[in-house]
């Protein structure tokens, strides 16, 4: 028999990230899910950070992007807590890139 996974959090994706999965490369968005249930499992801040009293961040780094989930939690059900990841961004620096590119 497998070994049972001990999950930390549970975390449930909002309409904003599904929209943002939907325009993003496909192999992103499975790397993106990788590290998600990753840091489910692990304490890493690689992958899962605080940024302030109420806003954490999935990170993924895929290719040359780096992709981020931003995330609260969900304490109101006492048996599970949840994650809801809100929305991604990429990096300053890639949409930097990409408005200079379309001033050519």
């Amino acid at each position: 028999m497998g070994e049972d996974v001990i999950r930390y959090f549970k975390t449930i994706f909002l309409e904003q990230v599904r929209s943002f999965f939907k325009s993003i490369d496909k192999k992103a968005v499975r790397k993106i899910l990788y590290n998600v249930d990753l840091a489910e499992q692990i304490n890493d801040p690689r992958l899962f950070k605080k940024l302030n009293d109420n806003i954490w961040e999935f990170r993924t780094k895929y290719g040359n992007l780096q992709y981020r989930l931003l995330a609260f939690w969900d304490k109101s059900d006492k048996q599970n807590t949840l994650v809801a990841a809100t929305h991604g961004i990429i990096t300053a620096e890639d949409i930097r890139r990409l408005y200079f590119q379309d001033q050519d």
